[in-house]
């Protein structure tokens, strides 16, 4: 498999990748765009740090293509939306370079805080302003953390070791952790009135695009500290050019910008109150070789069949949780694969509930495996994978419900997938896992107790319950050579509609299933496939 690196990586990243007997790496750095659109046309895999644009053109051209790694955080250099409908899994660092942006933030902090920038400038240029540089002092100051991920804690560390009181926005943050972190928990408009200090540490999206803009800068003290090592445009820079030149706030410190690089005749470049550093976040040998060879571990695993890690666009599992879902998740596609096949009319919705020890995982990647195996055998839709079929099936026009239910079953774990047609009929397959071997079975069909096993090629017949009908199945499927590994039988009452399910060894012939479509006595007789 080919491997191409875009832009230059820590060396010790692309010797791991050299080292792998499965692959070949294209060394490609400040490849122009027609380059890349060239060497990525039988590429595996596309690593990049922030020069690169992954844009869709190249995701087109790519046709093997499998991931794509971000050296960093940052993604935006990558067309995650044509990504995820192409199949192919994004990945970036969200840790390594942790230490590397906390500890620049706390730079921008104190240097907001003691006028360095100016008293350097001033050195060299001959000056002795010690009378006009008076500072202030961190301590017992307020610092309002936005974003209290991994660098927002880190940053959050060093306040506090600097005996900083520190309150922290952010929606995902639960009551325990901020215990532990010896934080105070706000909503955002307490973290606005109460700072003396501001920093932001959160990714770019709809929802924090200009969070912090000319409402936000009217709620805050007059004399405020603001800091933004995170992404531009989360602080609105005409807002914050208003606040600084009114002093509302005192000093300010950017690494990140709307536009990069940071347009020469830009604003910005004039105000003596903000420091500017040109995006150097992950700017450290430690940072850029964890980083680096992060990725190359990352990129590497995902190709040879491993673990998915930092995925963007697909839910990461922990190897533990992994190894406990991996039978769940073979049940969850083949479920899904027989859901789609007994559907009568046009689907509309899909109803997925999970019921016993199951529901204490993660439901994501469970509910992809069922539209994954929805979305299997569907004539056009090759390369369907975890990563594009919610797009797809979304595409589709039909909507997923996930349930995870407290009540109780006869099972340890039950997984149940429902169609809803548009014209409201309803279609339900139930299954779970039997033994230590966890073996899956299919338990119930429209509500009636079968027990099938879900193999790659199935016999669903609904016949009239009266004796002959076994009989004729295997004289029928036997004439043309058809093997019955298993046959489950199941009717609702006597002499009514029975159920049969028959698994086989491999697909009868089209007039065999026509012979028995045509039966008086047989309602339904179809062939229900895995993949």
């Amino acid at each position: 498999m080919k491997i191409l690196v875009a832009d230059r990586i820590s060396p010790l990243g692309v010797e791991f990748l050299q080292n792998q007997a499965d692959f070949e790496v294209v060394e490609a750095y400040g490849s122009s765009t027609e380059e890349v659109l060239d060497l990525a046309k039988d590429v595996s895999a596309i690593i990049v740090r922030s020069d690169t644009k992954v844009t869709k053109e190249v995701l087109e051209v790519a046709t093997e293509l499998k991931a794509v790694g971000r050296a960093g955080v940052g993604v935006d250099n990558i067309d995650i939306e044509a990504a995820t409908e192409k199949g192919v899994i994004v990945m970036n660092t969200p840790g390594g370079n942790t230490i590397a942006t906390a500890e620049l933030t706390f730079t921008h902090m104190m240097c907001g805080t003691r006028p360095i920038v100016r008293g350097a400038t001033g050195m060299r240029e001959g000056k002795w302003e010690r009378k006009e540089l008076k500072g202030s002092e961190l301590r017992a100051k307020t610092l309002a953390v936005l974003g209290f991920g991994r660098i927002g804690a880190e940053v959050a560390k060093r306040a506090k070791a600097f005996e900083m009181e520190v309150i922290a926005y952010d929606p995902y943050l639960t009551e325990d952790r901020a215990k532990e972190m010896e934080v105070e928990k706000v909503d955002l408009e307490t973290a606005f009135s109460r700072a003396d200090y501001l920093t932001v540490h959160m990714p770019m999206t709809e929802e924090t695009k200009n969070m912090v803009d000319e409402e936000a800068f009217a709620k805050m003290k007059d004399g405020v500290r603001v800091f933004n090592c995170a992404r531009g445009g989360i602080i609105k820079e005409s807002a914050l050019v208003d606040a600084l030149k009114s002093g509302k706030v005192a000093v300010a410190g950017l690494d990140v910008y709307e536009q990069e690089p940071l347009p020469e005749d830009h604003e910005f470049r004039t105000i003596e109150n903000l420091n500017l550093t040109p995006h150097l976040g992950a700017s450290t040998a430690e940072a850029q070789e964890s980083v680096g060879v992060e990725i190359a571990e990352a990129v590497a695993e995902v190709l040879q069949g491993g673990r998915i890690r930092n995925a963007i666009n697909m839910p990461s599992i922990d190897p533990k949780d992994l190894q406990v879902l991996s039978p769940y998740l073979d049940l969850c596609q083949r479920l899904g694969s027989f859901a789609r096949q007994a559907a009568k009319g046009s689907v509309s919705s899909i109803h997925i509930t999970f019921w016993g020890g199951i529901v204490d995982f993660d439901a994501v990647p469970l509910t992809r495996a069922v539209q994954k195996g929805w979305l299997a055998g569907i004539a056009g839709d090759e390369g369907i994978n975890d990563v594009n079929a919610p797009h797809k099936i979304k595409a589709l026009g039909i909507k997923v419900e996930t349930i995870m239910s407290s009540d109780s079953v006869d099972y340890s774990e039950l997984i149940e997938v429902k169609t809803v047609s548009s014209e409201g009929q309803e279609q339900t397959v139930r299954g779970t896992l039997l033994g230590k071997s966890n073996d899956p079975r299919i338990v119930e069909v429209d509500g009636q107790a079968i027990e099938a096993r879900p193999v790659d090629v199935l016999l669903v017949v609904r016949n009239v319950d009266k004796p002959g009908i076994v009989g004729k199945l295997g004289t029928i499927l036997g004439d043309c050579g058809v093997n019955i590994a298993n046959m489950s039988l199941s009717r609702a009452e006597e002499g009514q509609w029975a159920l049969t399910i028959c698994e086989l060894d491999h697909e009868p012939a089209d007039d065999a299933l026509q012979t028995l479509v045509e039966d008086p006595d047989i309602h339904e007789a179809r062939i229900s496939r895995q993949g």
